[in-house]
């Protein structure tokens, strides 16, 4: 658990990566989440556009190229003690690449995973991912879930 409070409200990115109606997870560590599973993601840098970001992390964390980025979801993040986040959800199809563990600090353990069978627990922004994937959702605020027009 983070006992530092950050005063700065952060932009997370994270994707929802499919192959063959499979997503792929890695079990969180060294971070905030650890022990949960997430996908690849991190944070936006300053001058980075969304779908650059996103690449850079998947190639970054996984060893993998995506295509057909999607926005799903964004979701207002703080349940993480000291940490605030705005994070964009976002849904892409695998292109190429074998996923392999290339941060070892941050997680272990790249896997695919049939919707109906997901290891626990989650990433806090996965549940949000998933939760958008299943109904007309795109904005997470805490408890409340509510659909932009």
């Amino acid at each position: 658990m983070i006992s530092k409070i950050n005063p700065q409200v952060k932009i997370g990115i994270g994707v929802l990566v499919f192959k063959n109606g499979k997503v792929l997870l890695a079990k969180r560590i060294g971070s905030f989440g650890a022990g949960e599973y997430g996908g690849p993601g991190g944070h936006l840098e300053f001058g980075e556009s969304i779908i650059g970001a996103l690449r850079r992390e998947c190639q970054e964390e996984a060893g993998i190229e995506i295509k057909n980025i999607k926005f799903l979801c964004l979701s207002n993040i703080k349940k993480y003690s000291g940490r605030h986040y705005i994070d964009i959800g976002l849904t892409a199809e695998w292109k190429k690449g074998k996923p392999k563990v290339l941060e070892l600090q941050k997680c272990q353990g790249w896997a695919w995973y049939g919707l109906n069978d997901l290891p626990q627990p989650l990433f806090v922004p996965v549940k949000s991912y998933l939760k958008a994937l299943k109904s007309s959702q795109n904005f997470f605020d805490e408890e409340k879930t509510h659909k932009i027009s």
